[in-house]
């Protein structure tokens, strides 16, 4: 498996070359390159049986060949079997005229057309008939993904010829009580039927092997991490009842069940001598930042720092401003680093922040005298001097935002005293529960479920024309309000049937005719952080009215002025990110409204939308995107190293519970086989 593409026979230099753009580089890349999709060609027909605009596949012999040259080199040739024949015609393809001859005996797959003088079997796909068995027509076609100079047409003659060599020889990955037990197909079997199946059954059962065993791994994956996290050192942090207590009675709300249970099971894992691996789930708005403040305040009280770390400079300001709040009268000093401006909470100053040189808060950290230190990943984590460097006295906890992972070796790196710290990642970003069984099974689940009391629903509308919506904003804006405008992206695409508008075009249109005598500002993901910062801090200080933005917002500052959210294209999102969009209004007092505008009658999407209007739980509507649009649209362009059939498999409980359980059969993993299968999956995969 591990032999290089150069080692295999009907290889050469440049296709070696090409296959590295398809990142296959080994046998078993290769044979792992499974097809994306399959054309059944498998119902041969008689010449006279045809049928005309649709697919037919028919076995006959060349009666006559020619090219003609026009504005293009045509080759047309006439077919015969014993019932009639047929015009064969393939455009720009002149050695057509020299490889095929007359009386060759050939197979060809094509669609049927008809025009004013004949009927024509156009560019078809075709083999010459021999003893050897057919692998482009006359049966199930693999389709496979091509870059310049590999055709899919290549790769199956490629493949055949390794396939019938070594399938003998291909050894098993999986025990062979697993492939008993779960009735899977064996390797061997499993590799010649996902590339040249019989029928569809080969297909259901090869793509049913492949999708087993990579839950099965990846779940064992997930096991080998918590089995060694659990044999890893963390600092235990008692339970500081009577500081919670009084940290509870001194907000100005009542937290909700939902913070209350999460809050608890998060103090609890700190509780253990090895590491907290915990993920806190909770829509925009629900209040995850109190929760996280909970366990930061119990850890400093146990004389150890926390560290706080956010996606983006805005965000850490906002959390350095609410942690400044809600811990301000608790004697604790709060340090914020940014690429900008460093600033510095001191229990002396109750009432104010001050700013600080770079060197003075790093040292304050490395000698513990910061508490919580609150900052971006990148400036925490990737320094380019050792003067730079963060160095923690005793970090007791990470925390870190809208990041699922955070691995032991980053963890080690940032805790000096041979322990590791626990983590806290929160996400706003609803997981469905198969996945959670899957590809986050090593992370330790709270969810917040709950809004707080209070808080208004944001009324969400389904609208076809821009005007309903504009006119809305107008009179929102009258009272003072503000509004955002979301567009999928920042360039139109050429001749698409669906015009996405650019954030740039619909800035230019918004400012100059839709609303000339509003203050309208843009944000896209090509601007550099500061200027994103600059325009989002003008924005909640009320320097402009509308701001027209990518999705950059998604995860973004609170602006409790804005009341209006109006999503172009909606359609082009997931449900889960169309729900964070509307998080970002209704985050103050007053009725906020969400406007999605899609040009769309297709019954998915209208499916879609109605949701939208009728849920406000992202997790109710992470559900029902996965089920509708299914895992790789959920979840991203992610590049896990996961085969397509195999993400669309993670909405399968059934299987997914199947994986599980023989995973745990098996686990701690002895077979030296799958050890070694083991480690070659993980360092495929690549779970974010």
């Amino acid at each position: 498996m591990k032999t290089p593409v150069e080692n295999i026979p009907n290889i050469g230099p440049i296709y070696q070359k090409r296959l590295k753009k398809l990142k296959i580089k080994t046998l078993g890349d290769f044979l792992y390159n499974f097809p994306r999709d399959y054309k059944d060609f498998s119902r041969v027909s008689k010449i006279k049986d045809i049928k005309i605009n649709e697919v037919n596949s028919i076995s006959g012999t060349i009666k006559s060949i020619e090219e003609e040259k026009r504005k293009m080199s045509i080759v047309r040739a006439l077919i015969e079997d014993d019932t009639a024949s047929i015009e064969v015609v393939w455009f720009n393809q002149p050695y057509l005229a020299k490889s095929l001859k007359i009386g060759d005996k050939i197979m060809l797959s094509g669609k049927v057309r008809i025009n004013r003088y004949s009927v024509s079997m156009v560019s078809p796909a075709f083999e010459k008939v021999s003893s050897k068995e057919n692998i482009h027509t006359g049966r199930i076609v693999p389709i496979y993904s091509e870059t310049k100079g590999i055709t899919s047409k290549w790769i199956r003659y490629v493949l055949k010829s390794i396939i019938d060599k070594i399938k003998n020889k291909i050894p098993e990955t999986l025990p062979e009580e697993i492939i008993k037990n779960y009735n899977l197909l064996p390797l061997p079997k499993a590799i010649e039927k996902i590339h040249f199946p019989d029928s569809n059954e080969d297909i259901i059962q090869a793509q049913r092997r492949f999708v087993f065993e990579q839950l099965f791994l990846i779940s064992l994956l997930n096991m080998k991490k918590r089995e060694e996290l659990r044999k890893e050192s963390a600092p235990a942090i008692p339970i500081n009842l009577p500081v919670i207590k009084k940290f509870i009675n001194s907000l100005p709300f009542e937290l909700t069940p939902a913070q209350k249970k999460c809050s608890w099971q998060i103090i609890k894992d700190m509780e253990r001598n090895f590491p907290m691996n915990r993920l806190l789930q909770g829509d925009v708005g629900s209040g995850k930042t109190v929760v996280s403040a909970i366990a930061a305040i119990n850890t400093v009280k146990a004389k150890r720092q926390v560290v706080l770390m956010a996606p983006t400079e805005i965000l850490t300001k906002q959390h350095f401003k609410t942690f400044f709040n809600l811990l301000k009268n608790f004697n604790i000093n709060i340090g914020l680093l940014t690429g900008k401006t460093d600033l510095y909470y001191s229990k002396k100053l109750k009432n104010d922040t001050i700013e600080i040189s770079r060197k003075k808060l790093l040292e304050k950290t490395e000698k513990g005298e910061i508490d919580i230190l609150i900052g971006t990943q990148a400036l925490i984590t990737q320094t380019k001097t050792k003067e730079n460097k963060v160095k923690f006295n005793d970090l007791g906890l990470i925390i870190i935002d809208e990041q699922h992972r955070f691995g032991v070796k980053q963890r080690a790196a940032l805790s000096p005293k041979n322990k590791i710290a626990h983590l806290l990642s929160m996400t706003a970003t609803p997981i469905p529960r198969t996945l959670t069984l899957t590809i986050w099974s090593d992370l330790d689940l709270s969810i917040i479920d709950t809004l707080p009391k209070g808080r208004k629903k944001v009324k969400t509308e389904i609208i076809d024309e821009e005007k309903t919506a504009y006119s809305f904003i107008r009179k929102e804006i009258k009272k003072g309000h503000q509004a955002f405008v979301i567009c999928p992206r920042i360039e139109a695409e050429e001749d698409e049937k669906i015009i996405v508008k650019s954030v740039i075009a619909e800035y230019e249109k918004l400012s100059n005719v839709v609303f000339p005598d509003l203050k309208v500002n843009m944000l896209h993901g090509k601007m550099t952080p500061k200027e994103k910062d600059k325009i989002m801090r003008d924005f909640k200080n009320k320097k402009f009215d509308i701001l027209v933005s990518t999705s950059v917002v998604e995860v973004g500052i609170d602006i409790p002025n804005a009341t209006v959210m109006m999503i172009e294209g909606a359609d082009r999102f997931g449900l889960a990110q169309l729900h964070q969009f509307r998080g970002r209004v209704g985050r103050g007092k007053k009725q906020s409204y969400c406007f999605l505008l899609t040009e769309s009658k297709s019954k998915t999407t209208i499916e879609r939308m109605k949701a939208m209007t009728k849920y406000d739980s992202g997790f109710k509507l992470s559900e029902i995107d996965l089920k509708l649009r299914g895992p790789g649209d959920f979840m991203g362009k992610r590049q896990w190293g996961i085969p397509d059939f195999v993400m669309s498999s993670l909405n399968n409980l059934e299987i997914i519970k199947e994986a599980r359980s023989a995973s745990e059969e098996v686990f701690p993993v002895t077979n030296e086989k799958l050890k070694r299968r083991l480690e070659a999956f993980e360092e495929k995969l690549h779970l974010e």
